[in-house]
């Protein structure tokens, strides 16, 4: 447990590194921060922070930067500390991003973008799965004797569509009465729901061909859908950090999380840590090795088998305090819609 002068030496050397990309000396601190001690105290300090692990010297005569280690005290306190009234400055930003989006997709899409403007990071926003959620509303509209358009509305109102073709001619009538069919025995249900249905005394209304199709179709539908339920934004963000100023330096970064177990582990770890404060995984803490040199913010929103997660991933040198005020603010604006 570090005292709190320590404490403010070490905020103080985090910031200015933060700021600068650049190893921070005792003078630095001095000069321009009010840490209310002599030099050679914070030089005494900074010495006691090194012994400790907080802090490292990358070369020789140069200054100190924080260690995985001295980031983690610095988040801890930080958490620990009341950030709940600094979400009220934000409350305008939760309140456009759902004034502005008329379906879930086009709000988390709005939400992946306002997370990467306010963290300049990484943004990654998971909607929760479908094929979990059950449905709402299912249409299948004639667009031509031979073509028609499969229109699925999930519970939380994500909206998925997809083409079919028919060999034959299919009239709109036909059409109709196949959707009232498949609205009757898959309404209100999950996927799963009706994929274990399929042998429950339906068997005979499957062997109509039609019914077949529009449900292969139906279920199509829904795995694309959950398939690209991952939204990210920012990557262009990433580059422009001096730690990943070479591109190959990003790109394992982004083939990890193009996994979506990944994705879940996220989830997992943003859902024990409960409601309110995000989950924060320093550099090496990460599971992946891939992850060792960045730092993943991530809150979970929704409930039960209607969750998902928006995360922030940037450098360890991020500004803690920000990201974790934004996923906050972004899982408040996607929580119960």
């Amino acid at each position: 447990m570090l005292s709190d002068r320590r404490q403010r030496v070490l905020s103080a050397l985090i910031e200015e590194y933060v700021a600068r990309a650049l190893p921070v000396g005792s003078r630095t601190l001095t000069e321009r921060y009010q840490l209310g001690v002599s030099p050679a105290t914070v030089r005494n300090e900074l010495s006691v922070l090194e012994d400790g692990g907080y802090i490292t010297q990358p070369h020789t005569s140069a200054g100190r930067i924080p260690t995985d280690f001295g980031y983690r005290a610095f988040v801890d306190n930080l958490l620990a500390s009341d950030l709940a009234g600094d979400d009220e400055r934000y409350r305008p930003v939760v309140d456009q991003l759902r004034r502005s989006a008329s379906e879930l997709d086009a709000l988390l899409e709005q939400t992946s973008s306002a997370l990467t403007r306010l963290t300049d990071c990484l943004s990654i926003v998971l909607a929760p799965s479908v094929l979990n959620l059950h449905i709402k509303q299912l249409s299948l509209i004639s667009l031509s004797p031979y073509r028609a358009l499969v229109v699925l509305v999930t519970e939380d109102g994500q909206v998925f569509n997809r083409q079919m073709d028919f060999a034959e001619e299919v009239s709109p009538d036909e059409l109709a009465r196949v959707q009232r069919f498949l609205a009757e025995v898959m309404g209100g249900k999950s996927l799963q729901e009706i994929e274990d249905g399929l042998g429950e005394g339906m068997a005979e209304a499957f062997r109509d061909p039609l019914v077949r199709m529009a449900l292969d179709e139906v279920l199509s539908c829904l795995q694309e859908g959950d398939a690209s339920r991952t939204h990210r934004l920012g990557v262009s963000s990433l580059l422009t950090k001096p730690e990943f100023s070479q591109s190959q330096a990003l790109l394992p970064v982004m083939q990890v999380l193009e996994d979506d177990t990944v994705l879940l582990q996220i989830l997992d770890d943003a859902a024990r840590q409960g409601s309110g404060a995000p989950s924060v995984r320093i550099g090496r803490e990460n599971d992946a090795a891939a992850l060792a040199g960045v730092s993943v913010v991530a809150s979970r929103y929704g409930r039960g088998a209607s969750a998902g997660v928006v995360a922030v991933v940037g450098p360890t040198r991020m500004d803690y305090s920000k990201v974790i005020q934004a996923v906050r603010i972004a899982s408040a604006a996607l929580e119960d819609v």
